[in-house]
């Protein structure tokens, strides 16, 4: 028998079947979500409050409408200067759904209705002085955000640039395969997300968030973690060091927002 009519009867009689079990095998593994990474800016505290309430009576509520949770508003709680810019980390399920997000919301009447100041702000008031958005593609080995318990509690988001693309992914593999991830679960370090930053700046980097009950907690874990023994074998390999592979360290800590999901 040919190729040709080999593959014609393997659909109709069903010989591909090994085809279809590894497809069904990948169906049961999460898929890795995307972030976007919201960044606004304020001149002042009435451009906070505008976009605050904007974010809480009429953003995130259409989002949940339109089938996305788990939306994260936070303040940083360390401001260099002048107003605090306000951090948000919205989850999608698919490239699909973020692309298709604004479309959903010009279709929302009730968002609209409720946006109306912030959308309408007039050039001379507007609602923030800029907005920058990162896309994020989730690690394998963290898929899914894990949201974590709703009480007070301290974020830290850091982001590791690299010096080349090549380096980028091996900080990733790092995490993925050398077991990073799951040094900071054993010592407590809650992970939040982790993410690949594929359209964004300071670009190569990959950027992830950790949360912990204050500043007292957060010092403890860090300390915990540089002292763990699968953290000193894993950062001991040379292929691994720092100096290789990262050229700017930024982290910021943030206060999540009283209607925050996260």
């Amino acid at each position: 028998m040919n190729r040709r009519n080999f593959v014609r009867s393997a659909l109709v009689t069903g010989a591909a079947l090994p085809l279809k079990n590894n497809l069904m095998d990948e169906s049961r593994t999460p898929k890795q979500q995307w972030y976007e990474l919201r960044t606004y800016t304020f001149a002042d505290t009435a451009q906070r409050d505008l976009t605050s309430g904007y974010l809480e009576h009429a953003y995130l509520p259409a989002l949940n409408r339109a089938g996305l949770a788990n939306i994260g508003v936070f303040s940083e709680s360390q401001p260099e200067s002048g107003v605090p810019k306000m951090i948000l980390l919205i989850p999608f399920g698919s490239i699909g759904d973020f692309a298709g997000i604004n479309g959903k919301l010009t279709r929302d009447s009730a968002y609209i209705a409720a946006a109306a100041p912030y959308l309408d702000a007039p050039a001379a008031a507007p609602a923030y002085q800029r907005i920058e958005s990162g896309l994020l593609k989730a690690f394998a080995h963290m898929p899914v955000m894990e949201v974590p318990e709703k009480k007070p509690r301290l974020f830290e988001l850091r982001r590791y640039e690299s010096p080349t693309e090549a380096a980028g992914r091996k900080k990733i593999e790092m995490f993925n395969d050398a077991g990073e991830i799951d040094i900071f679960k054993k010592v407590g370090a809650r992970p939040v997300f982790f993410g690949e930053t594929l359209i964004g700046q300071y670009r190569p980097n990959l950027t992830y968030m950790l949360t912990f009950d204050d500043m007292a907690d957060h010092d403890a874990r860090w300390k915990a973690f540089g002292s763990d023994p699968d953290w000193k074998t894993v950062s001991k390999r040379p292929e691994y060091s720092d100096a290789r592979l990262i050229s700017k360290i930024t982290r910021t800590f943030l206060t999540p927002a009283p209607y925050s999901q996260v």
